[in-house]
């Protein structure tokens, strides 16, 4: 399936199920939410690499204008729905201010690995437990899907949109897992330095080397 959307490119990485509240004051884009708001369409979210627009993105729905302010700008309220592919992009769309895009609609697999996402999920409160975060994603580990927590495990940008790009939720749990594996030592290493800084300067209560 291809269809028609206007496009709203961002240096973000939208996930579907994924709440995002904007600021919108560019006029094109002004343009763009009032008329699908009025619509009741979805537009999409390209992700901005480099200053470059990527091929692959989400659909988002808009579900509330929180704040309509005198000058025009808009905050709003918006969901992600689907993950979408460029096919061809329409720079100039007649009578819009906006740029288009013709998106094919890729199967994003949602069914996981049930043991595999407990592990992930055990890593990530690791994780957290050495950052000091405390994360609550309200359901069991097994309901959890790797989309709901890419923003949560120190990703860059580079890596949140690799991710988008994996189109089996098998291999984004793998994907998420290999970072884990990756970044939990690093942490563990700098939560080890940063006590180390703090204990320097304190009298040391050290046992003496026996010289043989």
């Amino acid at each position: 399936m291809t269809n028609f959307i206007p496009i709203l490119p961002l240096g973000i990485v939208v996930y579907p199920g994924e709440h995002l509240n904007l600021h919108i004051f560019e006029p094109r884009y002004k343009q763009l939410i009032s008329e699908c708001n009025e619509q009741k369409k979805s537009f999409g979210i390209p992700t901005v690499l480099d200053n470059k627009m990527q091929d692959i993105g989400s659909l988002v729905s808009i579900a509330e204008i929180s704040k309509l302010h005198d000058n025009g700008e808009m905050d709003i309220k918006t969901k992600g729905e689907r993950v979408f592919r460029i096919l061809e992009v329409i720079k100039t769309v007649p009578d819009k201010l906006y740029s288009g895009a013709i998106v094919n609609y890729p199967d994003t697999h949602e069914k996981g690995n049930i043991e595999l996402m407990r592990k992930v999920m055990a890593g990530i409160r690791d994780l957290h437990k050495l950052l000091k975060v405390n994360k609550d994603f309200n359901k069991p580990d097994e309901e959890i899907r790797c989309y709901e927590v890419a923003h949560h495990i120190g990703l860059s940008l580079e890596e949140e949109y690799e991710l988008l790009g994996l189109l089996d939720e098998r291999q984004r749990q793998e994907y998420v897992k290999r970072h884990l594996t990756k970044v939990i030592p690093m942490v563990a290493g700098m939560e080890q330095l940063k006590e180390k800084i703090k204990l320097n300067g304190h009298f040391k209560n050290l046992p003496g080397f026996e010289v043989g």
